[in-house]
């Protein structure tokens, strides 16, 4: 049996109780170094494989060949498994390991809806989620979807805005961005959502364009609609409120 499970955005709050059944359940926990960290305390007397950054396929091969040897294991990820996450993955290998086991996804909470809580309610409407690493995508087709999901409209959420070597890229998507929308469209962006050192900011796009984020940081890029009450940032669904 392979759960594969996410871990929500890092409070421990946030980890759905059928996540946690599926940890208790299973002998072996594999995961990211720094994921395994934020659920150490979960895992007593559990088996833990844990590889760096990068050696995901190691990640799911070792986890494919516990379940071969009649263990249930649980390979974990954050936000939701299925979303950038080592869902797809772990399906993959298993199928071409010949691993014949029963596999559950387990939804977990991601960064899209968690930063959006804590800047409001900005994706009450139809939005796009597109990561701006292009270690698996190349930055042609992350240019494209950029650009059409700006001239349709959407409020965009943007993750892995940047990295030492993608310096540029977060400047570089926010002018794709402009060439569609106005620079005084309300954007915002949470860092650390659910872990020690989380702050969250909120400014227009044309601010965003130069501003400094990091690998950790989840930016939602309004659409025409967005507007700030009080201290929220808002999309309205477009119910009539009369009165």
């Amino acid at each position: 049996m392979i759960y594969i499970v996410g871990l929500g955005p890092g409070d421990q709050g946030q980890i759905t109780p059928k996540a946690l059944e599926a940890l208790a359940k299973s002998d072996l926990i594999v995961g990211y170094t720094v994921y395994i960290d934020l659920i150490k305390d979960l895992l007593d007397n559990k088996e833990v494989i844990q590889t760096p950054m990068l050696q995901e396929v190691d990640r799911c091969k070792k986890a494919a060949i516990a379940v071969k040897e009649g263990k249930t294991v649980a390979i974990v990820s954050s936000g939701d498994a299925g979303i950038y996450g080592m869902a797809s993955l772990m399906i993959e290998i298993c199928d071409e390991l010949g691993v014949d086991t029963e596999i559950e996804v387990v939804a977990g909470i991601t960064a899209a809806s968690s930063a959006a809580a804590v800047l409001g309610a900005p994706l009450t409407h139809d939005f796009a989620v597109i990561s701006l690493s292009n270690l698996l995508t190349p930055w042609e087709d992350i240019e494209k979807r950029l650009d059409l999901s700006s001239k349709a409209g959407f409020v965009i959420v943007l993750y892995n805005p940047t990295s030492k070597k993608r310096a540029d890229f977060l400047h570089k998507a926010c002018e794709i961005i402009l060439n569609n929308i106005s620079g005084d469209t309300l954007c915002g962006y949470v860092k650390n959502i659910g872990r020690e050192g989380q702050t969250h900011k909120t400014l227009t796009l044309r601010e965003l364009q130069n501003e400094k984020v990091d690998m950790f940081t989840t930016i939602i890029i309004g659409n025409k609609t967005t507007k700030m009450i009080g201290a929220k940032l808002v999309t309205p669904r477009g119910y009539r409120i009369d009165g």
